[in-house]
């Protein structure tokens, strides 16, 4: 596998326009561009290209990161990884599956709380930055679980990544659909 240097991208939108589809296009079109300065491999196996790139830092230091290719070869697919955590999964990539069992949790738990960390959830659907959001909003603080920060990180990227993916279908609405099910 060629290995490529691993690379500190940023994907954000420097103006949200208000126009929710045109503005999850410029998202989309945004992380497809950075992708597009990828050098081809030049066959399987030894011969393929791989990539890390990292988008997103914790407060704590730890990255966010993506990887390409992914496992099922579609395009644009990537993965998602994050530093230091290992999911329900027992690996570093999460699945959709353990940010919604995290919001579960967090909503039995405390359900005032729980719908503030909806409504920057939303925000992040609409194209916001997660720090934005952080920086702009009071606190939603939990007791347990994965930290709100890496939530609405993760979060970016699984609608970044529908985007790409599933464009033609419903995209971003696909994972949103699933916490907005928590609400009610």
């Amino acid at each position: 596998m060629i290995l490529h240097p691993t690379q500190n991208i940023k994907v954000f939108l420097p103006s949200i326009t208000g126009d929710f589809d045109r503005d999850r296009n410029e998202l989309r079109k945004l992380a497809i561009d950075k992708l597009l300065k990828e050098e081809p491999g030049t066959g399987t196996g030894e011969l393929a290209s791989k990539y890390r790139y990292n988008v997103e830092q914790l407060r704590s230091g730890e990255n966010i990161y993506i990887t390409r290719p992914a496992f099922l070869k579609k395009g644009f697919d990537f993965v998602i990884h994050v530093e230091g955590m290992k999911f329900l999964n027992g690996k570093d990539n999460p699945a959709h599956q353990d940010i919604l069992q995290d919001l579960r949790t967090k909503r039995e738990n405390d359900s005032d709380e729980f719908e503030k960390l909806y409504s920057l959830l939303d925000k992040i659907y609409h194209c916001y930055e997660p720090d934005e959001v952080l920086s702009t909003s009071s606190a939603v603080i939990f007791s347990t679980g994965l930290t709100v920060e890496l939530i609405l990180k993760i979060t970016k990227w699984f609608f970044i990544e529908q985007d790409i993916r599933d464009w033609n279908w419903s995209g971003r609405h696909m994972f949103m659909s699933g916490v907005t099910e928590l609400t009610q």
